[in-house]
């Protein structure tokens, strides 16, 4: 029996204009989007995946577009809601969680055998082979979900399953670090993101997972790769194959479970990416590092090398003329993780300079500025490092490079440093306006760099003050790096300001 049909029933999770938060399904969500501010749900990696959902529902419903031209008329004219519904109402049998023959996102043919407990959907509990940190979410006996809860999480494992033992074989932009213009609401933020089609041929030949036709259990057992087809492919890549094992009408508490289709290496590029160039000369996606996203923030930016994200390039593109539609934000989202071993999920979010509506590319200027903290950086840690070395070396004792960077590790100072200038660094993307004077952010930026010099150094000072003469002897040696590169930033603001006829402060 077919039963609880994504169409119609409520399972995406948002919030309203008006502040209410609501659950609506596939057709609401496109035809009220303009009613709805955003997408919401506890985890980030749900968000991001209902994004790529719902843009895959749209690339199909609409055919396109498949160049800046169409891109710019829909931007125009709006979303065309007699299509979407004729759509979605075409293919409404392959929409239905639960059905013998073409339950959504799943496979049919996987057997009993293959059971696994349903939080092998997900990053956030505990499952059989893969255990999450504080979470004390069992695996033998365990409660059961409601239909609306597991359709986001089967979403969630097309767009971020992992690598792993058994033949498991990511999604293709698993651990890519996916970004997301933000409108003034849900209407804006769909149209900023439906990035063109490089042409016709390859929208054609676009199918989402809903309009392909499942492959047997021996297909997948066998193992199964190919190239992604286009946007709405690379979006619903069904990186397993699973079947939902319903206890009642209402909940599940089990999944069939196996590894999916792998996915080729191929020319088509994620739009929601950024990418690197790699040693090899070859290009492959930004993946999260252990740390915040800010420090990284250039790579979204268009120039050109064309690697920034294609959503953020495109969105710039379209409100060039229309300045009072450009994007009130970037989403960052996305997961790390090491040998099948997530390690954390993220989302942050930023405002995304209006500079960039102009000519004038400021991807350089970000780049710079962030290079000029990471050296300051490297000043405070040879400082750090000098600290540690003096303190430990009592005596005859020459302390280990692993016993200086140890004790360097568990000191404040360098994350003070960093915790200082985050907030420093996105009022400066607010103040990256077309008007602004490119020298004048500058300056601001680099005084405030030589001030999170100064105040995580004093801080350091502060805490050593009262300890013995070893410590203090330690702290004046070490405090040499701090005042070489303190200088080398005052002559910098100085030149700065005279260059901009500014009194010296």
């Amino acid at each position: 029996m077919s039963r609880y049909n994504l169409i119609d029933e409520k399972w995406i999770p948002v919030r309203l204009l008006n502040g209410k938060r609501d659950e609506l399904g596939i057709l609401d969500v496109i035809l009220r989007a303009k009613e709805i501010a955003a997408i919401e749900d506890s985890s980030p990696l749900v968000v991001a995946s209902l994004h790529r959902f719902l843009l895959a529902v749209l690339y199909r419903a609409l055919e396109g577009p498949t160049d800046i031209d169409q891109a710019k008329e829909l931007f125009k004219t709006g979303l065309p809601s007699e299509k979407i519904a004729d759509y979605l109402d075409k293919w409404q049998d392959r929409f239905y969680l639960f059905d013998e023959k073409y339950p959504f996102g799943q496979v049919p043919s996987v057997p009993d055998s293959e059971i696994e407990p349903w939080t092998k959907l997900t990053a956030e509990y505990n499952a059989t082979t893969n255990k999450v940190l504080f979470d004390h979410t069992g695996t033998t006996k365990i409660d059961p979900i409601s239909p609306n809860y597991a359709a986001r999480c089967v979403v969630s494992t097309l767009n971020f399953s992992v690598s792993g033992g058994r033949g498991y074989q990511p999604s293709p932009s698993s651990d890519g670090v996916i970004c997301i213009p933000v409108g003034d609401n849900l209407y804006w933020t769909f149209l900023l993101a439906l990035v063109p089609y490089p042409n016709r041929m390859v929208m054609e030949t676009d199918l989402p997972i809903w309009e392909r036709e499942p492959k047997t259990y021996s297909d997948y057992k066998a193992g199964q790769e190919r190239a992604a087809s286009g946007f709405a492919d690379l979006y619903t890549w069904q990186a397993r194959a699973m079947r939902l094992l319903p206890l009642d009408n209402e909940i599940t508490a089990q999944v069939a479970f196996i590894p999916g289709i792998g996915c080729v290496e191929s020319e088509l590029r994620d739009p929601m990416v950024p990418y690197q160039k790699k040693k090899d000369k070859g290009i492959e996606q930004n993946g999260w590092k252990d740390r915040g996203f800010w420090r990284d923030f250039d790579s979204l930016l268009p120039d050109e090398s064309h690697l920034a994200p294609k959503v953020i390039d495109h969105a710039v593109a379209l409100t060039r003329s229309c300045p009072d539609r450009f994007p009130r934000s970037v989403m960052v989202l996305g997961q790390s993780n090491d040998k099948a071993k997530i390690e954390f999920w993220r989302m942050e979010q930023f405002v995304l300079p209006t500079a960039l509506a102009g000519d004038n590319y400021i991807r350089s200027d970000i780049r710079c500025f962030l290079k000029s903290a990471e050296e300051t950086q490297e000043s405070l840690l040879s400082a750090c490092s000098s600290y540690a070395r003096n303190l430990l070396s009592r005596g005859d004792r020459k302390p280990e490079g692993k016993d200086i960077s140890g004790f360097v590790s568990q000191m404040p100072t360098i994350s003070c440093y960093w915790s200082i200038l985050e907030s420093k660094f996105h009022e400066i993307l607010q103040s990256y306006t077309l008007d602004k004077i490119p020298d004048e952010i500058e300056l601001d930026w680099l005084q405030a760099v030589r001030n999170a010099l100064k105040d995580s150094w004093e801080q350091h000072k502060a805490s050593v003050s009262t300890g013995d003469a070893w410590a203090i002897r330690a702290l004046v040696k070490a405090e040499g790096h701090v005042a070489k590169k303190s200088k080398e930033l005052n002559a910098t603001i100085t030149d700065l300001k005279k260059s901009l006829n500014k009194e010296d402060v």
